[in-house]
C-alpha cells in the first residue's frame, strides 16, 4: 500500500469517528505523522525532491546570513557561549555555508553551540553527515533552546506549520475543514461562529474573504524572542508571505509541480504563506524588538550579494557563469524570490537591528 493510500485510510477512519477535522489537523497528519508523514519518510529537497530552498539554490545565501549573524554577535560584545540555532534546517546546507563563511571571525566558532530543531530522522542523518565537524546537537522543539544568547536563522520554517482557514460569512466565520463526500476527502465549511482571534479582521475583510491563522507559530516565536530579550542575540526569519494574512494561500507541491491539497496526503509538501504581523506581535509581547519587514532581495543586496556574485564570477565562464547569474537573479529579483520572500529581524532592546535590516 502506498503512503497516500495508507494515510488516506487513516484520515478517512478518523473523520468517520470524529467528524470533519481542521486543515491544521490534516496538515499535521500529512507532514508529521511518525510513520506516514511527509517529513518522516523522505528527503524532500532538491531536483529529486518536491521543492528547493534558497540555500540549495546558491551558497551565497547561507554565506551572507552567516556574516550578518556574526556581525550581530560582534556588535553585542561577542557573548560566549551562545546558541547558533536553525529550526527546520533541511540537509544542513545553510548551516554549513554559514559556518564556512564565518571561519575567519575570531572566536565565533569556539563560542557557538550549533543547535538544530529537526523532527525528520531522514534529514537528521543528512545534517549529521554535513555538519560532523561542528558537533551539532538536536532538539525537538524551540522550548528546548538553552537559556543563553541566541543567534538564529529560520528559513522557510514557519510556512510549513499547520494553519486553520476561516471564511467570513454574514453572521460570523465559517471554518474550512476536511470532511468526507461520497467516501472521499473533501473540503467543507463549519457553521458560522464568532472567532475572538479574528475580531480585529472585521474592519478589513468582507463576506467571502478567507483569513488564515497559524496556532503553532506563536509558541515557537515566543520561545525564540524570549531568549533574545532575556539573554541577547538576534534572529532572522526568512519566508514567503506578507504582513497580515488575506486569502487562501495553502498549496501542495509534488515533484516541483502544484497538486490538489487533498490529492496525495503524505506524498506532497503542504505550505502556506506566513503572516508576519502576528509573529512580530508575539515577539514584542516576549520582550524582543523587531526590524521593519523587508523583501529578501533588498535584504541580500544590503548584505552585498551582488559584490559576492561578482567575486565568484571572476573564475567562471560558460555554463557555470550562466548558472551563477541565474541564481543571483532568482534570489533577489522582484519577479523571482526578491519580493515574495520577506525577512523579519529580532533583536534585544539594548542592540541595533541585525545587518541588512537597519532602518
Amino acid at each position: 500500500m502506498t503512503t497516500t493510500a495508507a494515510l488516506t485510510d487513516l484520515l478517512t477512519a478518523r473523520i468517520r469517528a470524529e467528524g470533519p477535522i481542521t486543515i491544521a489537523d490534516y496538515m499535521a497528519d500529512c507532514l508529521l505523522h511518525p510513520q506516514l508523514g511527509y517529513y518522516a519518510t523522505r528527503d524532500p529537497l532538491g531536483a529529486k525532491g518536491d521543492f528547493i530552498t534558497a540555500p540549495e539554490i546558491s551558497q551565497m545565501f547561507g554565506e551572507l546570513i552567516g556574516l550578518a549573524l556574526a556581525q550581530a554577535w560582534i556588535a553585542q560584545g561577542r557573548p560566549r557561549p551562545f546558541t547558533l540555532a536553525e529550526p527546520g534546517p533541511g540537509r544542513g546546507t545553510l548551516m554549513a555555508d554559514l559556518l564556512r563563511a564565518t571561519r575567519g571571525v575570531a572566536g565565533f566558532h569556539d563560542a557557538a553551540q550549533v543547535t538544530l530543531i529537526e523532527a525528520s530522522p531522514v534529514l537528521r542523518e543528512a545534517q549529521r553527515a554535513r555538519l560532523a565537524d561542528h558537533a551539532p546537537r538536536w532538539i525537538e522543539s524551540a522550548a528546548q533552546l538553552p537559556e543563553a544568547p541566541l543567534f538564529l536563522i529560520a528559513n522557510e520554517f514557519f510556512d510549513a506549520l499547520p494553519i486553520r482557514q476561516f471564511q467570513r460569512e454574514a453572521t460570523g466565520w465559517a471554518e474550512r475543514r476536511v470532511a468526507l463526500e461520497h467516501d472521499r476527502l473533501a473540503l467543507a465549511l463549519s457553521a458560522p461562529a464568532e472567532i475572538p482571534a479574528l475580531a480585529h479582521r472585521l474592519a478589513d475583510t468582507r463576506p467571502g474573504n478567507v483569513v488564515e491563522l497559524c496556532p503553532a507559530a506563536a509558541p515557537v516565536m515566543a520561545e525564540i524572542a524570549g531568549r533574545i530579550a532575556n539573554h541577547g542575540g538576534a534572529a532572522l526569519i526568512v519566508d514567503y508571505g506578507d504582513w497580515r494574512s488575506l486569502g487562501d494561500t495553502l498549496q501542495a507541491l509534488r515533484a516541483h509541480q502544484p497538486v490538489g491539497i487533498l490529492e496525495c496526503p503524505g506524498d506532497a509538501d503542504l505550505t502556506a504563506h506566513v503572516d508576519f504581523e502576528p509573529l512580530a506581535q508575539t515577539a514584542h509581547r516576549a520582550g524582543a524588538h523587531t526590524a521593519p519587514l523587508v523583501g529578501q532581495g533588498l535584504f541580500l543586496e544590503r548584505l552585498g550579494i551582488t559584490a559576492r556574485a561578482q567575486a565568484l564570477a571572476r573564475n567562471l565562464s560558460g555554463r557555470a557563469l550562466d548558472e551563477l547569474v541565474a541564481t543571483h537573479r532568482r534570489l533577489r529579483h522582484p519577479e523571482e524570490m526578491g519580493t515574495l520572500f520577506k525577512v523579519l529581524g529580532l533583536f534585544p532592546g539594548s542592540a541595533s537591528p541585525p545587518p541588512g535590516l537597519e532602518q
